[in-house]
């Protein structure tokens, strides 16, 4: 699949946990939720699904107010 293939589709991963409990943590909430978009996106590689290279992740930011750093 070339870069230019319209049917590449780069697919970006937002996790956000609306508090800081737990981030601390060696593996917290944010990896869970990246691990499994990581896993659907490999499974759809044969669409043409790839990951972008870039995370965006907001702990302890609330989902109810978009200024988020990573949004």
């Amino acid at each position: 699949m070339s870069r230019g293939d319209p049917s590449r589709k780069r697919c970006a991963i937002y996790t956000r946990k609306s508090s800081e409990e737990g981030l601390e943590q060696e593996f917290n909430s944010l990896q869970a939720q990246s691990e499994a978009c990581e896993a659907y996106i490999r499974s759809q590689r044969h669409e043409g699904w790839v990951l972008a290279r870039t995370r965006y992740d907001d702990g302890g930011f609330s989902g109810g107010n978009m200024e988020r750093p990573a949004l």
